[in-house]
């Protein structure tokens, strides 16, 4: 197991089913974590055996789109724990079914509000921590559908995909600075949400988010450290 023993992890979105194994996979393996989430309740319950605890950061109730309180929330953070090592936005949302023609216009700006804009916020407070550290790592969580367009979901697709042009863009700004962006695109991820969704599929054809979060924490370890600029695929069966 990688060991991330006093290095402090933002993991967003760590109430979901994802962030939630990626952010336990984490504390496993001892890092120092910063979780922020608009599910207030259920980061707290989650995480309650965290709350209090002056190594570790929850924020619940988080707004990570808005630019002013993502800006305290990553810099109060980095001086509550003495910075900021890595970086993970598990943060989004899905709309889709509908061809563009029929699908309402809002559907656009929903999905560029909450795939893309948490992102960006979250990289854009957390970078110049990260710059002082003098290394760091960012993994941005995009989908298929933001490598290989799929129909009736246009607006995902291309907020997915802006989540990864963004994370190629990230890693020729950084790569010099000792600092890797890279993106993994999981398919249908097997959570309680989508079994319920989805009820006639087979989930064992989905990704397992272990599996996902195995990926994150190598990438963020010493072995991801020549990777950077990637899109990495995390298919399963599927």
């Amino acid at each position: 197991m990688a060991d991330f023993k006093d290095q402090v992890v933002v993991v967003t979105g760590a109430a979901g089913t994802l962030g939630g194994v990626i952010a336990d996979a984490f504390l496993a393996a001892g890092a120092r974590l910063v979780l922020p989430d608009f599910a207030g309740d259920r980061l707290e319950a989650r995480f309650a055996a965290l709350r209090g605890k002056p190594d570790h950061v929850l924020a619940p109730g988080a707004d990570l789109t808005d630019a002013p309180g993502v800006l305290r929330l990553i810099d109060a953070a980095a001086v509550t724990l003495g910075g900021i090592d890595v970086v993970v936005n598990t943060v989004g949302g899905f709309r889709g079914g509908q061809p563009l023609h029929e699908a309402p216009l809002a559907d656009w700006d929903v999905m560029l509000q909450m795939n893309l804009r948490p992102t960006v916020l979250v990289c854009r407070a957390a970078i110049p921590h990260l710059l002082r550290r003098g290394r760091g790592r960012i993994i941005n969580i995009g989908a298929r559908p933001g490598a290989t367009g799929v129909g009736g979901l246009s607006a995902y697709g291309a907020s997915k995909a802006a989540v990864i042009r963004l994370t190629e863009s990230l890693s020729e700004e950084l790569k010099d600075k000792g600092i890797t962006a890279n993106s993994v695109l999981p398919s249908t991820v097997d959570t309680p949400d989508n079994r319920a969704a989805i009820p006639d599929a087979d989930p064992k054809r989905w990704v397992e988010p272990a599996a996902i979060a195995d990926l994150v924490l190598f990438l963020a370890g010493h072995g991801g450290r020549a990777i950077s600029g990637a899109a990495i695929p995390v298919y399963g069966l599927s």
